[in-house]
């Protein structure tokens, strides 16, 4: 993280302020409880909705409705399992080792309130680019079924619901003890300071960045793969992709393909440049 020169003699960068609110303080709390606290559960309903309902909105309010909400939740609620856990991590192993080791220019992200320039290697359009030729050679030379990613999909999401909590616990306490920049500081408020964050530019060590990772390497990455995923599911029950399907992939691909060429641009953007990392970077990605 590099340091700009004072733009005038005995002039000091200053830690940003907390943010302010211009409501009350029952619909800030309000707010964020409800977000994490009802975004998990929804995104095992729709994941439900989609697999075992048919899609049927009406079939899975009908079971939540037959069971109650908390027992028809904890029914259709999958437990991580370790092929779940295997499969996070080895994507995230692999993303966060292509992050630290392809090649890439330099590139220097906005001045921040505290006066630091994040530093960046722009190697996303590369990352894609192995990602995907590997996933699908992988696939084509009969080392790894992508439809394992699917048939365990459910699993995978619960697992990354509970993950992603431990690890935003840990960049809260990483905010405290150890941060990474100037650009960091409690608002005196526990609940504040584990939804908003600890740090605007959290990295592990000098070179990995952690917003980068879960939004761009792990979140946009992941899309794309699932995408290329649902195809080969389909192939492999059907003998064919469907025309409808085929459409899907491929404008997801165009965007995320663009999303990658332009990823140095990104940086510069709210998410990177205001957002702080925290739970509601990290369970959002």
């Amino acid at each position: 993280m590099a340091k700009p020169k004072p733009s005038s003699a005995g002039a000091k960068p200053t830690a940003a302020a907390p943010p302010v609110t211009v409501h009350s303080a029952l619909v800030t709390y309000t707010s964020m409880l409800a977000l994490l606290s009802l975004c998990p559960p929804f995104v095992i309903l729709l994941w439900y909705t989609m697999v075992h309902a048919d899609g049927s909105v009406v079939r899975t309010y009908e079971h939540l409705r037959d069971h109650g909400v908390l027992e028809g939740l904890k029914a259709i609620w999958p437990m991580p399992t370790l092929v779940a856990w295997k499969i996070i991590f080895g994507f995230g192993l692999f993303e966060a080792v292509l992050q630290l080791l392809l090649p890439g220019k330099r590139f220097e992200g906005p001045i921040s309130p505290a006066g630091n320039v994040p530093v960046y290697k722009a190697n996303g359009l590369q990352a894609y680019a192995v990602t995907l030729i590997t996933y699908l050679g992988l696939w084509w030379f009969g080392i790894f079924n992508p439809a394992i990613v699917y048939d365990h999909l459910g699993e995978i999401y619960s697992a990354l619901v509970f993950g992603s909590f431990v690890f935003c616990i840990f960049l809260y306490i990483k905010g405290h003890v150890f941060p990474s920049s100037s650009d960091s500081g409690s608002s005196g408020n526990v609940i504040i300071d584990f939804y908003w964050g600890m740090e605007l530019y959290p990295r592990i060590g000098k070179y990995f960045d952690i917003k980068v990772f879960t939004n761009c390497r792990f979140g946009m990455m992941s899309w794309a793969v699932l995408a290329v995923t649902y195809c080969i599911k389909q192939y492999e029950m059907n003998g064919r992709v469907a025309d409808s399907m085929l459409v899907n992939t491929a404008l997801m691909l165009i965007y995320i393909t663009k999303f990658f060429w332009w990823e140095s641009g990104y940086w510069c953007t709210m998410d990177i440049a205001h957002d702080r990392g925290t739970q509601l970077y990290c369970r959002s990605k």
